[in-house]
């Protein structure tokens, strides 16, 4: 069972994979002072992105983990439920039907609280190589005398000479060479308004 931060997190690895692996034909002229950077090639191809997935599947098969007993359970319990409908008790028959809508209730809400946290994990983890490549972009765009930056994620197609996403994942991988290890975060509680 995926959750959804992570299914979005390998889709833009892809997107960002096949935007930097687009065809080498010909593009117009450079135009000076204009910048772009793929900002999801920069968190699929950066040592620290790739800590950072590794560490989201093993946060996952966790999950996956703690959350299979009681899928087994909930399965064989409705099976023997279905199979006994004749044989159990109407009395018992209903209340072994409640405690397995109760279980499946606790179930869920352990499912939608742990996707949470994978997800929560996720963005800081995300915001944490963020942090580390914002300085060195800046760098690059004063170094390269960039007037304006663009995310390659909203530009269709650009001349490659100014593409800052190679330099930024060099500097990246120097400055931050893996995420310092993690775990499973919870999600902090929200202030009641």
């Amino acid at each position: 069972m995926k959750t959804l931060a992570f299914g979005a997190f390998a889709l833009a690895m892809l997107a960002g994979s096949a935007a930097a692996a687009q065809d080498q034909g010909n593009f117009g002229p450079a135009l000076p002072g204009v910048c772009f950077y793929h900002h999801d090639r920069v968190l699929a191809v950066s040592t620290a992105g790739q800590s950072l997935i590794s560490g989201i599947q093993r946060i996952q098969q966790e999950v996956d983990t703690e959350l299979q007993p009681h899928a087994q359970y909930i399965q064989g319990e409705v099976q023997a439920l279905q199979q006994g409908r004749t044989t159990i008790p109407q009395d018992q028959l209903a209340q072994r039907e409640q405690a397995v809508n109760q279980r499946i209730q606790d179930a869920r809400a352990l499912q939608q609280t742990r996707e949470n946290e994978v997800r929560y994990t996720l963005s800081v983890q995300r915001q944490t190589i963020d942090q580390a490549a914002d300085p060195i972009i800046m760098a690059l765009y004063t170094e390269r005398g960039c007037g304006i930056l663009l995310r390659a994620e909203t530009v269709m197609r650009a001349n490659p000479q100014m593409d800052l996403t190679e330099a930024v994942i060099q500097r990246l991988n120097a400055a931050l060479p893996t995420l310092p290890a993690f775990s499973r975060m919870a999600v902090p509680a929200q202030p009641a308004q």
